[in-house]
């Protein structure tokens, strides 16, 4: 497979950092014009403060109807981290593996079908545009959009053996705010209610509720209280995050960092809570293994899989009940760094493997592949 670097290094140059909605839709309008020739019918989802999100579909026959799933936003600003290169073996460049790498092997899957079948039909495709900042905008409608395919494909990175994706930890984050008493820590210590000194058993009580034979954790991540040495804090604010890998364990943290919330107030502080749930856990299902079954038959070999603990919007088309699987992009790392880079050989296989497993899906073709190697 001879691919040209030269369109996936024009989308990497396009800075489309999460916050930068100019950025974000003008990344979009170049898939809008690379999509453009495929024959697809473009809903977009316009948006105030974020980047526009964008739907594309294809004709309807009797095929399953596949929905893919990507996202058009990176995690770098404006003016940090825009430079593309490559070598023989790798290309570099914010988001070549997170994950505009992984929407280039679904284009070039798209244009295969295109090619093989002269009219794209049942597969789908959705664009957001915020999820590196917890698709909070896009959340809802990638459920609403989901929920109405026979399976979803979302094409962040690769494993490292080329794993997919079966499972992701949920998530919930939390801004909490402790409200105390200030007074002079020398002449009125007595009259003052301490709102550092109430964070930090508050800190204590919620680290506690991690379990790691469970895969369950709460991080503290940043605190901050107080004006000086000599001053009782009258305010302390922290910021909290808890992940978990089953619904049971969800709701065990989550009900406990609300009830330590609760319970502290009995010092005299008030807790402000503001967040909460923000993706739900991607958890193996049996509707899942039945298509990573079916697609174990059409590349002739089982394909390694892997639980992540990070989440995407994989954990949010999951929870609609749609057979979800990730992890269809190229394998790379360094990903959130300027270091991020993707492995040339996996954009091939990839995009090979994708191109056997939809003309399979979706055209309800009977000719099997034959395997495809592992790079």
């Amino acid at each position: 497979m001879n691919l040209d670097y030269a369109e996936l290094a024009d989308l990497i140059r396009c800075n489309s950092h999460s916050k930068n909605k100019q950025g974000v839709d003008q990344h979009g309008e170049q898939m809008i014009a690379l999509i453009e020739p495929l024959g697809y019918s473009l809903t977009r989802y316009q948006r105030e403060h974020v980047g526009d999100h964008l739907l594309f579909r294809s004709a309807r026959t009797g095929g399953k109807r596949i929905l893919l799933l990507g996202h058009l936003d990176t995690v770098f600003p404006k003016d940090t981290f825009t430079e593309f290169h490559e070598d023989e073996s790798y290309v570099y460049g914010p988001g070549v593996c997170d994950m505009k790498g992984g929407n280039w092997v679904a284009l070039n899957v798209l244009r295969n079908l295109k090619k093989q079948f002269g009219q794209l039909a049942n597969v789908d495709w959705l664009l957001v545009s915020d999820e590196e900042i917890g698709s909070d905008d896009s959340q809802s409608l990638t459920q609403k959009i989901a929920k109405q395919y026979d399976a979803c494909f979302v094409f962040e990175a690769a494993g490292k053996d080329h794993q997919l994706v079966v499972a992701r930890k949920g998530i919930a984050t939390y801004h909490i705010t402790v409200s105390g008493k200030p007074a002079h820590a020398g002449n009125h210590y007595r009259d003052g209610i301490d709102a550092n000194f109430a964070m930090a058993n508050m800190l204590l009580e919620m680290t506690s509720l991690t379990d790691l034979k469970k895969g369950s954790t709460v991080n503290v991540g940043k605190v901050q209280g107080g004006i000086g040495a000599n001053t009782i804090s009258g305010k302390a604010t922290m910021q909290v995050e808890a992940r978990f890998t089953n619904q049971s364990e969800q709701q065990r943290l989550l009900e406990g960092i609300e009830n330590i919330c609760m319970a502290i107030e009995i010092t005299g502080v008030k807790v402000t809570i503001q967040g909460g749930l923000q993706r739900t856990v991607m958890a193996p299902s049996d509707e899942q293994q039945n298509l990573l079954t079916t697609i174990n038959q059409i590349l002739g070999q089982e394909q390694p899989v892997e639980h992540r603990g990070g989440v995407s919007d994989a954990n949010t088309a999951a929870s609609t009940g749609t057979p979800t699987l990730d992890g269809f992009g190229p394998y790379g790392d360094g990903d959130h760094t300027a270091k991020e880079r993707a492995l040339k050989s996996s954009f091939e296989l990839r995009i090979e493997q994708m191109t056997a497993i939809l003309s399979q899906l979706c055209y309800r073709s009977q000719q099997v592949k034959q395997p495809v190697s592992q790079a």
